[in-house]
């Protein structure tokens, strides 16, 4: 029910079962969104030239970074939309067609055409794929961190919560997983020629297990109490605009330093490991699924921290941890020593779970019941494309022009830098109702 002071008591009877239900189905969502991902930019190095052959290997991979980030311009719009049907018809429904959407598109990709065969139609195939994919993925990771922080107990948001960031691990070391088995089975000749095909096909028993889950959850009881009461609005986008842009800034701030911790520190450096440094990509897939699956168990954990000593005295410290560890790690990885390389990926890797795991409810706890869908979407897209979408393309082109290797650390420490200065002006939510 609503109370008197325009915010959600929870739901009498409410159990852990439920609320597990809600975060692992959440979880997995995540994980197709950013399996996809994590697919293409691993596999950045080997499909560039099939997409785009050209002389100059820095030239193709940089066009196909500039499709990687093409995704992202249009995750806006799918936030907006799919936002707004979520705030209109209920959660549930538009978690299913996030799946559904964002699980075909990386499956189609498999199936595309080379430039050897289509020509042109080739890469303009492929950008047309990664914007439908976009345009999906613009509602997936935000409606299930709406879900999860309306479905979980007061006081327990940043721990359930934590599983939503999970997926992103899960989804990243999956990705890795399949690249690593593919590339070291299959020749380098093998793996250009069709090898590249099946991680993303692999995505298809993903979308099976997500739907199964998603269709065993129901709507939260804090958008059936806003629906019963007549809360819910017509227009959930006109009314982010007018009356929540201070709440929009505030999380785009945040989700830029997100984000780019994640671009730079985890899918870029697969690029920076193998391409500028030499190393083997196979021993680079295993050392990043190492790190996403290690990350990503530690989520939760951290999520609760978030519970009990607050959502920005944790984030600060993973901001800060960025900040401070992203350069000397990246001059330790340039000694030729995979095993040295393997030791600072994990140390510049320890801030991820941190930010990760806080972040997405701290993003939901900025925005009423009302609207929480539509805001959350727009906002933390925005930051992902600065952050995810110019990344590692900025990164990739500024290390070819000035020759400097450490030029990505800098742009991670002044997203970084963005981001602590967008949390001061965040209030404290970790104890606090949800505001319908």
């Amino acid at each position: 029910m609503s109370t008197s002071t325009g915010v959600h008591t929870p739901r009498v009877g409410t159990n852990q079962q439920t609320t597990r239900k809600a975060a692992i189905a959440a979880m997995t969502g995540t994980a197709i969104e950013y399996y996809e991902f994590g697919v293409y930019g691993y596999l950045a190095v080997t499909i560039s030239p099939l997409f785009f052959p050209s002389n100059n290997p820095t030239a193709a991979l940089l066009s196909t970074l500039a499709v990687f980030g093409s995704s992202f311009l249009v995750r806006p719009l799918g936030g907006i939309l799919l936002g707004r049907l979520g705030d209109r018809i209920g959660r549930k429904a538009v978690l299913l067609l996030t799946v559904i959407g964002m699980g075909s598109a990386t499956a189609v990709t498999g199936l595309l055409p080379t430039h050897t065969s289509a020509g042109l139609l080739a890469p303009a195939a492929l950008l047309i794929v990664r914007l439908l994919q976009g345009f999906f993925a613009g509602g997936e990771v935000t409606g299930a961190a709406a879900y999860v922080a309306e479905s979980a107990p007061t006081g327990r948001r940043g721990f359930f919560g934590g599983f939503t960031p999970m997926g992103v691990a899960m989804g990243g070391a999956a990705a890795a997983t399949v690249a690593g088995v593919v590339s070291s089975v299959l020749t380098p000749e093998q793996m250009s020629a069709w090898g590249w095909r099946i991680p993303f096909l692999c995505s298809i028993p993903l979308i099976v297990l997500s739907l199964v889950l998603r269709k065993k959850i129901e709507d939260t009881h804090a958008f059936e109490s806003a629906k019963e009461n007549q809360e819910l609005v017509k227009a959930p986008l006109r009314e982010v605009l007018t009356g929540h842009l201070p709440a929009v800034a505030k999380v785009v701030g945040l989700s830029f330093g997100q984000n780019a911790g994640y671009w730079v520190g985890l899918v870029f450096m697969n690029i920076y490991l193998t391409k500028n440094l030499g190393y083997n990509q196979t021993a680079v897939f295993w050392i990043i699924m190492a790190v996403n699956l290690s990350m990503g168990l530690l989520m939760p954990l951290y999520g609760g921290l978030s519970d009990r000593k607050g959502r920005k005295f944790v984030l600060t410290i993973g901001f800060v941890g960025y900040m401070v560890l992203v350069t000397p790690m990246m001059l330790v990885m340039n000694h030729n020593n995979i095993w040295l390389a393997f030791l600072a990926m994990v140390v510049a890797a320890i801030p991820f779970p941190i930010v990760q795991s806080v972040g997405y409810p701290t993003y939901a706890e900025q925005f009423p019941t009302r609207v929480r869908y539509t805001g959350l979407s727009l906002s933390f897209n925005i930051g992902t494309i600065l952050g995810g979408g110019l990344m590692p393309y900025a990164a990739t082109w500024l290390i070819s022009t000035t020759d400097n290797l450490l030029a990505p650390g800098w742009l991670l420490i002044g997203a970084c830098a963005i981001a602590l200065l967008s949390l001061l002006s965040v209030r404290e939510t970790a104890r606090s109702e949800l505001a319908a």
